[in-house]
């Protein structure tokens, strides 16, 4: 059975085919970085219209790459939320439009579900045997959530057991890089020069969450057990160390020495820091690992789980792996990652999530749209 997926949450058009639930045909990944670059963030009206430009191709490349046609495809898949309101709008409305014509079924997902089922979908092609219950931390540039993930039939039920209460970890790395003068995305740069600093050269305590959810969407009864992040404070804390120490003459001779380069390297950016900056940057990269893997492994322990996932954007973080990797392995419990190709936003994931609702005949009603802040459950 061939699924083919479609992906446009954030600035990403991405298509894929996926056969069975288990088999990537094909996956392809449009990417609107240099669109954004120069705004040093994701603008989403400008997401929305390079979707529109993209999405025909990228869906006829992909069914290309497979072997496949619009007829000979058995359903359609495409992210429901959340995301930003006009580029789901893309995707979806060509999702619905070509299973109408075709007259094939289409299945809504949640991308956060796409992000899970991206780990087992590889898991699934290495034949892995996995033990539950499972807890899943989906980390991105938008989205930071705990979730408790069980069989249930041929599908999955989830349970939102943590969430960031402001910024996601993804975000945090992002502004962190844009206040540094490290371009976009910052995750991947930030990762190359923490490498090169010393990360206890600054400390970065986290605040201790105490209270309740005040945000009437998200609250929860007295007797969850609850492990909840926030990283807005460790923005301001990096800003707070810039201003404390002077570096903002540094961080305008950074801006101006790389102004002049066309295309930026990692060791472009490596050649413009100086030790304090580096320093800097793997003091903040440390934090935020050890906070995401410290408060997991909380979370691993209160719920008695048999496995870990992490998965999304920032999964791809190679301090984030090895760090989990390390202490999953003392506490006794395997972690898995998916690849750092299915990390990031992709429709392979999308085809992935739909194929067990598919078997179960949860369709999408012609009525659907987009939810921008759609919930997992």
């Amino acid at each position: 059975m061939y699924i083919l997926g479609i992906e446009s949450s954030c600035d990403e058009t991405a298509a894929a085919v996926v056969r069975s639930g288990a088999e990537v045909v094909s996956n392809v990944v449009y990417s609107q970085i240099a669109t954004h670059q120069p705004y040093g963030g994701v603008v989403p009206e400008l997401a929305s219209r390079e979707h529109l430009r993209a999405i025909v191709p990228v869906v006829r490349i992909a069914l290309q790459d497979a072997g496949q046609t619009y007829d000979s495809i058995d359903a359609l898949a495409v992210t429901q939320g959340p995301g930003l309101a006009g580029a789901l709008l893309v995707g979806l409305s060509f999702a619905k439009g070509l299973a109408y014509a075709l007259h094939k079924p289409l299945v809504a997902v949640n991308h956060l579900e796409g992000h899970i089922h991206a780990v087992l979908l590889e898991a699934r092609q290495n034949g892995r045997e996995l033990e539950f219950p499972v807890l899943a931390l989906v980390v991105s540039g938008g989205h930071t959530h705990l979730f408790l993930a069980e069989r249930k039939d041929d599908g999955w039920i989830y349970h939102d057991v943590g969430h960031t209460r402001d910024d996601a970890a993804g975000e945090a790395f992002d502004k962190v890089a844009k206040l540094l003068e490290l371009g976009y995305p910052g995750g991947p740069i930030v990762d190359f020069l923490a490498k090169h600093g010393n990360p206890d050269a600054v400390k970065f305590p986290f605040a201790q969450i105490k209270h309740r959810d005040r945000n009437p969407q998200n609250r929860h009864s007295d007797n969850d057990r609850r492990v909840d992040f926030s990283y807005s404070g460790i923005k301001t804390a990096v800003l707070r160390h810039v201003e404390k120490n002077d570096m903002r003459g540094r961080i305008e001779r950074r801006r101006n020495a790389l102004s002049g380069l066309t295309t930026r390297k990692p060791a472009d950016y490596l050649a413009a820091c100086d030790r304090e900056t580096l320093d800097l940057v793997a003091s903040f990269q440390r934090a935020v690992v050890d906070d995401l893997v410290s408060k997991t492994l909380l979370a691993a322990r209160e719920h008695n789980v048999a496995t870990l996932f992490v998965t999304g954007g920032v999964a791809a973080n190679s301090e984030l792996r090895k760090t989990f990797e390390l202490r999953a392995a003392e506490e006794g419990v395997p972690v898995y990652f998916p690849s750092r190709k299915l990390s990031t936003d992709n429709a392979a994931m999308i085809a992935a999530a739909a194929y067990p609702r598919f078997l179960a005949g949860e369709f999408a009603a012609a009525e659907f749209s987009a939810d921008a802040a759609l919930r997992l459950r």
